[in-house]
């Protein structure tokens, strides 16, 4: 899975399609180490089976993004905290 390894940036497309803000924007606290950065810094995997965006520091799972027959399926258990500013949905 490593060749398939991009910067957070590359998730915006499927993020968009679910938040109706810029998501590579919003800040991002990994619940796995307490790293805080925007989400456009973090490492994303996209394949076929959906997007992973990992924690640059100590590559836990923060999102996870499956579309499926018409819906999205959003796990966010690797985000401890998710901070999104005014100025992200302009």
């Amino acid at each position: 899975m490593m060749e398939n390894k991009l910067d957070g940036n590359a998730a915006a497309g499927p993020l968009q399609a679910i938040f109706p803000f810029d998501m590579t924007l919003v800040q991002v606290t990994c619940a796995g180490c307490g790293t805080i950065n925007v989400l456009g810094a973090a490492a994303a995997y996209m394949h076929g089976m959906g997007t992973v965006i990992r924690c640059p520091s100590c590559d836990r799972a923060l999102i996870r993004v499956a579309q499926v027959k018409g819906r999205y399926f959003l796990d966010m258990q690797g985000v401890r905290v998710l901070q999104i500013n005014a100025e992200a949905g302009s």
